[in-house]
């Protein structure tokens, strides 16, 4: 979405809503004991020749490994300061005060950057519409309570009306079917904001009770030929990132407009 919006030379803003630490180190503790990065990122930089499309995300993970490899891991946050030119911006917010320290250690002295200590979600609306009025607001919480699906839903209502040329990103998780909500979550939103696509990427069978078999998201004034790119990328993505497992749900990938 970020190279669609800079293939026109007009200066873009950045906002995201939970940015995290920025950056994480695969090689770290929690990393080691969850080892979710063994099928992601590790099963897709082994098979990165097949995916020239994925060229800048994985040049800013080479960016900043210069030993090689994938173990310095960027988050959004630094995924976006490594595609934005110098007459860019980017507002990051972040409430969690380690995670906030930690994201103003990595990208603080970018001059690029804002870093606000703050709700994300109280954020959207009291920092829309940016300056310039251009560019790509991703909202990506952590989803751990589940009011926070009715909140998200209205801060996006809310930061459209404030912004509606922008471009939203949106992402929510598939869990299993016992708390799943992706459904009610997009059924707040739909009606009340114009068109919108949904994508979403599953590289597991849906467990009747826990557990993240996928990731979706809806998507607001995607870039031009963004669905036609996704067309292509989705199923081979799920074909890199699937895990073989019998009775596994299908389809793998679903692309649909809100």
């Amino acid at each position: 979405m970020l190279e669609g919006l800079l293939a026109k030379p007009k200066p873009l803003v950045y906002v995201e809503s939970h940015a995290g630490a920025g950056r994480y180190d695969l090689g770290g503790e929690q990393a080691r004991k969850t080892a979710e990065y063994r099928l992601g990122v590790e099963r897709l930089w082994e098979r990165r020749e097949a995916f020239p499309q994925l060229s800048a995300y994985l040049g800013a993970i080479s960016a900043l490994n210069p030993d090689y490899g994938y173990s310095t891991y960027p988050g959004s946050p630094a995924l976006a300061a490594h595609l934005l030119r110098p007459d860019d911006r980017l507002i990051l917010m972040e409430l969690h005060p380690t995670e906030s320290q930690t994201l103003r250690r990595h990208l603080g002295s970018d001059p690029r950057i804002g870093i606000h200590r703050r709700d994300g979600l109280e954020g959207l609306t009291a920092l829309l519409p940016p300056k310039p009025a251009r560019g790509l607001v991703l909202i990506d919480p952590p989803y751990e309570q589940v009011s926070e699906y009715r909140r998200v839903a209205e801060a996006l209502v809310a930061a459209h009306a404030r912004w509606p040329t922008g471009v939203y990103a949106l992402w929510y998780p598939r869990l299993g079917l016992q708390r799943d909500r992706s459904a009610d979550l997009i059924g707040r939103i739909r009606g009340s904001v114009p068109g919108g696509l949904l994508c979403e990427l599953r590289v597991r069978r849906q467990a009747d009770d826990f557990g993240m078999h996928g990731s979706g998201m809806l998507l607001l004034n995607p870039p031009w030929r963004l669905e036609e790119q996704l067309s292509d990328l989705l199923p081979r993505l799920a074909d890199a990132l699937g895990i073989e497992e019998a009775g596994r749900s299908a389809p793998a990938w679903m692309i649909d407009r809100l």
